[in-house]
C-alpha cells in the first residue's frame, strides 16, 4: 500500500518540528515501513529544507492560486540517517514557493496579530494545499491508494477534492484526515479579505455547509472542512475522540469539540471517527539520570547561552540564575523531589495553575507551598507572553521555583531523565508525548486524567491522576493529589519505586499503532 502523508511540521528533517504533530510524522511512517507499507511525507520547504545536503529537485509545476499561475519546485530528501528512511521505504519530500518563507526561513508558523488571527499561515498552507493535490494529480508520488491529512493545516486538499473539477481524480483516493489538537482550527473569512477562502480560489464552487464555521458562518473553518470532507477522521487517543463528541464549556473545564461537536457525532455515527492513541520511541540506550546538582549546572549552562543571546537580560532569566546560584549556596536534602514540567506555555498547559484559590493564591503557589524545602520544581517552556509573565512572577516569590524560559534539547532529556515526578495539570489533552517521555525514563506523572493522559497513566500504578468537574475543584484536586503524592515518596520509598518502575516499564509502541491505522483508517 502506498500512503502519502502531508503535513505542516515533520520531525524527520532537521529543523522541523514545533510541537507533537511532528513527533507523530517522523515516527509513524517508519513503523508503517516496518510492517511492509510504502510511506511518502510531503511538507513545505519554508526556504530552508530544500537546501539540506541531501535535497534533489524533482520538478517544477504552475498551481493556480489567488487567481493567477504559481510556480512552485518539488524536492526529494534523501536523509543521512538510514534508520529514518527504513531503507527508502519512507520518501521524504517538500514543497517550496517564496510564500512558505514568508515568516523568515525555516521558520514554520507566523505570529498574525490578534484582530486577524491565522491570516499568514492560512494563506500559506492553502498554496501547500493546492500544490500537494496538483503533484498527485501529476504523479509526482506516484499512484497514490492512501491520502493522510493532518491538522488543519492540510485540510485544503479535502476541499479540493471535494469541489474543483481540477483535482476531482482524488475522489478515487483514499483521504483520512487527523486531528491532533481541535482547538487550534485556522478558521479566516470565506470573502472579503486577502486571506480568505474566496482570495484563494475566487471561481471554486462548494457546498457552504460543510465547510464553514457554525459559530460564524461568514468564515471558512479548515479544520470543519477536513472532518466533513475525509473518508476517515482520526483523533490521537480513544479518550480524546470520545470527549470531542461533547459540547465543550470552558467555564465547566470541558472543552469537548470546540464547536463542532456535531460535525464529530456524524462522522462517529457514520462510522468515520477513530482514537487511537500515538506512540512513542523507545531506544536501546538509556539517558543518564543527573544528581540534581548537575541538573542545576546544566541550566546554569543554558541560561547563561540565552543571555549571551539577547542584548537586554531578561527577567525570567535573572530570577532563573538566582534561584539556582540560591538552591547551591544552600544544604541540598540528601533526596530532594526534583518535580519537572516541559512544554509549550499555553492556556492549555497553564490555566490549573493560575485558578485562584480560597487564599488569594493561585494553584501554583499554593503547590509550591506544599513543596516548601523538600524539593524543587523546575519548569522548562516558552508560549505565551502573559502566561510567561504569570510564571516569572511567581519564580520571584517562590525560592523553590525555577522558571526556564525558552527551550534546550539538552535540559529538555535531563529533566526528562532526571525528575522525580512529571508535573502536567492540562485543561485537555488530545494525546500528549510528555508523559510517555518521562514515564519511558521511570519518571511517574502527576496528571489531569483527560485525553490521552487517561489513557497513558493509571492512578497509583504507573503515575498520578486527577479529575473535577470544573477549574476550581480540578485545582484542589491537583493539589490534593500533590500533597498525597509527596507523603508518598517521603514516606513509603518502597511503593513510590514500585510505581516507578511500572512508568519506566509502560510500552506504547509506534508498532502496534500502525497496525490500527491499517486496520481501522486505511483499510476498513
Amino acid at each position: 500500500m502506498k500512503i502519502l502523508m502531508a503535513a505542516a511540521e515533520n520531525d524527520a528533517l532537521p529543523g522541523g518540528k514545533v510541537g507533537g504533530i511532528a513527533d507523530v510524522v517522523r515516527d509513524i511512517p517508519l513503523a508503517l515501513a516496518n510492517i511492509g507499507q510504502q510511506v511518502d511525507v510531503v511538507m513545505p520547504g519554508y526556504g530552508s529544507f530544500s537546501k539540506l545536503s541531501g535535497a534533489q529537485h524533482i520538478t517544477s509545476l504552475q498551481v493556480m492560486f489567488a487567481g493567477q499561475q504559481q510556480a512552485i519546485d518539488i524536492f526529494k530528501i534523501k536523509l543521512d540517517d538510514a534508520e529514518k528512511d527504513a531503507q527508502g521505504k519512507v520518501t521524504q519530500w517538500v514543497i517550496e514557493h517564496p510564500l512558505f518563507a514568508i515568516g523568515g526561513h525555516g521558520n514554520i508558523y507566523c505570529d498574525d496579530p490578534d484582530n486577524r488571527p491565522f491570516a499568514t499561515d492560512a494563506t500559506k498552507f492553502a498554496l501547500f494545499s493546492a500544490a500537494v493535490a496538483k503533484a498527485i494529480i501529476s504523479q509526482v508520488f506516484g499512484k497514490i491508494d492512501v491520502l493522510h491529512l493532518h491538522d488543519w493545516h492540510t485540510a485544503m486538499v479535502s476541499v479540493l477534492r471535494a469541489f474543483d473539477p481540477e483535482y476531482q481524480q482524488l475522489q478515487s483516493i483514499k483521504t483520512v484526515y487527523t486531528i491532533h489538537n481541535l482547538a487550534l482550527q485556522g478558521i479566516r473569512p470565506i470573502d472579503g479579505d486577502e486571506s480568505s477562502l474566496k482570495a484563494w480560489f475566487p471561481y471554486l464552487s462548494y457546498q457552504q455547509g460543510t465547510i464553514n464555521d457554525p459559530r460564524y458562518p461568514h468564515c471558512f473553518n479548515p479544520m470543519r472542512a477536513g472532518i466533513n470532507l475525509s473518508d476517515k477522521v482520526h483523533a490521537v487517543s480513544p479518550t480524546y475522540a470520545k470527549e470531542i463528541l461533547l459540547a465543550s464549556n470552558s467555564e465547566q473545564g470541558y472543552f469537548g469539540g470546540e464547536g463542532l461537536e456535531h460535525d464529530l457525532g456524524f462522522a462517529a455515527d457514520s462510522g468515520r471517527l477513530h482514537g487511537i492513541l500515538n506512540g512513542c520511541e523507545y531506544p536501546s540506550k538509556t539517558i543518564k539520570r543527573l544528581t540534581l546538582t548537575e541538573v542545576m549546572r546544566l541550566c546554569e549552562h543554558e541560561l547563561m547561552k540565552w543571555l549571551a543571546n539577547k542584548p537586554l537580560v531578561d527577567s525570567a532569566h535573572l530570577i532563573a540564575m538566582t534561584r539556582i546560584k540560591q538552591l547551591a549556596s544552600q544544604k541540598i536534602k540528601s533526596k530532594p523531589l526534583v518535580l519537572t514540567s516541559v512544554g509549550r506555555i499555553t492556556d492549555q498547559k497553564v490555566r490549573l495553575f493560575q485558578q485562584p484559590m480560597a487564599n488569594g493564591e493561585t494553584a501554583l503557589e499554593q503547590l509550591l507551598t506544599i513543596l516548601g524545602d523538600a524539593g524543587v520544581f523546575i519548569l522548562l517552556g516558552s508560549g505565551d507572553s502573559k502566561l510567561e509573565d504569570f510564571l516569572t512572577k511567581v519564580a520571584a516569590k517562590k525560592s523553590n521555583f525555577i522558571f526556564l524560559k525558552g527551550y534546550s534539547e539538552a535540559l529538555s532529556e535531563s529533566m526528562y531523565s532526571s525528575g522525580d515526578l512529571f508535573l502536567m495539570p492540562s485543561s485537555f489533552e488530545p494525546c500528549g508525548i510528555s508523559q510517555m517521555l518521562s514515564m519511558r525514563a521511570g519518571q511517574p506523572c502527576l496528571a489531569h486524567s483527560v485525553g490521552g493522559l487517561r489513557d497513558t497513566i493509571s492512578h497509583g500504578k504507573n503515575g498520578f491522576t486527577f479529575i473535577g468537574d470544573n477549574p476550581q475543584l480540578q485545582a484542589e484536586n491537583m493539589l490534593r493529589c500533590f500533597q498525597s503524592v509527596l507523603d508518598k515518596k517521603q514516606n513509603t520509598p518502597k511503593e513510590w519505586q514500585t510505581i516507578s518502575t511500572n512508568a519506566f516499564k509502560s510500552r506504547f509502541l509506534w508498532r502496534d499503532v500502525a497496525q490500527d491505522y491499517l486496520k481501522y483508517l486505511y483499510r476498513n
